[in-house]
């Protein structure tokens, strides 16, 4: 027994790299055509432009393989396949790759066939196990914990985007509202434990969520939402701003979640190393390790927030889009959510401190704040 609590990490590890293995040679599972490729031959490199001097080069390859499942196991098959070098939209293909394939057949027999896409379970599953392993073998249980929480969480959100699909997107604020507390509830429950640091951090996670949400209504109500461009969204079926809201809503909850964990797991270290610290000097330290925390964590945002929107900021100006056009378009939404999530960051502190100061300092730590 005590030899498997040792070794358990490592023996999971093992067999998540023998079901990567198994996933690499599952194509018999599938029902759709899958194809290995065995060679690629460029036959056709022109270099293209539009009328906005944008260069890149159109190639053309001969991909031939072999299909791996089905009734057509075993057969070889050559398939023209076009892409653009800068690959924005296309698929340059290669050696060894498995590809899904659509058949066209008469009679039974294959008139033409073309590539539908990349096979790429392999390499998620591959992630996945890496993930997973790294966090076993450096953090065992509590990287254990942490991978659970993100699969149960995913599971969540795959419901609640069903639930928000069946509801034709009419109650989207309250699905994804109550997803938020049970994403908060769970992943505290999971990570943290049934504790008293465990209450503590979702009240505030709550709190400063919801604070957050309810300033940035506010303001939007004062100004008539003017400067919003809800058109700029992509591929929305379905009313934007409730849509907009909610993704606001998931985007303030991970960072003030983050945060509130931060100031008051140091808190609670911080009690139970000094038993006599008084309801003002925790609020005080929390304070103190507020203000750290925040800045890096906005600029984060700020960051995924730029790598987010880059790629089409670039391509709205390499077609001879304005500044104000681009950033309208590609950037406005980001940034609304950004300050609201930021503005989430800086009321989760005195919070955090407060409810934290409260519970643990057992005394209203407001009583001598002027000192």
């Amino acid at each position: 027994m005590r030899r498997w609590l040792k070794w358990w990490p490592i023996i999971i590890v093992l067999i998540g790299g023998l079901c990567v293995l198994g996933i690499a040679h599952d194509d018999g599972l599938y029902q759709q055509s899958i194809m290995k490729i065995t060679t690629v031959k460029t036959t056709a490199n022109e270099q293209q432009s539009d009328q906005f001097e944008n260069k890149d080069r159109q190639i053309t390859q001969a991909v031939t393989g072999t299909i791996t499942n089905g009734k057509d196991k075993g057969q070889q098959l050559t398939i023209k396949n076009t892409y653009m070098k800068s690959q924005a939209t296309t698929q340059a293909y290669y050696r060894h790759q498995h590809v899904f394939l659509t058949l066209h057949r008469h009679h039974g027999e294959i008139t033409s066939s073309t590539i539908s896409g990349l096979k790429r379970d392999t390499s998620l599953a591959f992630v996945v196990w890496l993930t997973l392993s790294v966090l076993l073998i450096l953090m065992r249980f509590s990287g254990a914990m942490a991978f659970l929480s993100v699969v149960v969480n995913a599971v969540l959100f795959a419901m609640a985007v069903n639930w928000n699909s069946d509801t034709q997107g009419s109650k989207v604020l309250v699905i994804f509202g109550l997803l938020a507390i049970v994403f908060a509830a769970l992943t505290l429950l999971i990570v943290i434990g049934p504790n008293k640091q465990m209450l503590m951090t979702l009240a505030t996670t709550i709190g400063g969520t919801a604070l957050s949400i309810i300033i940035a209504l506010l303001v939007f109500m004062v100004t008539n939402e003017k400067g919003v461009y809800y058109e700029s969204m992509q591929y929305v079926t379905q009313l934007p701003k409730p849509l907009f809201l909610a993704e606001t809503l998931l985007g303030s909850l991970g960072a003030v979640m983050d945060e509130s964990t931060d100031i008051i797991a140091s808190l609670t270290a911080l009690k139970e190393e000094r038993p006599d610290v008084t309801a003002k000097q925790i609020f005080k330290s929390g304070r103190q390790i507020g203000g750290e925390i925040m800045g890096p964590l906005i600029n984060v945002l700020f960051f995924i927030f730029v790598a987010d929107t880059l790629p089409l900021a670039l391509l709205y100006f390499k077609n001879a889009n304005s500044w104000g056009y681009t950033f309208n378009m590609t950037m406005s939404l980001g940034v609304i959510q950004s300050l609201i999530s930021g503005i989430g960051i800086v009321l989760t502190v005195p919070l955090a401190c407060g409810i934290t100061s409260m519970v643990l300092g057992g005394k209203k730590p407001w009583a001598r704040l002027r000192h």
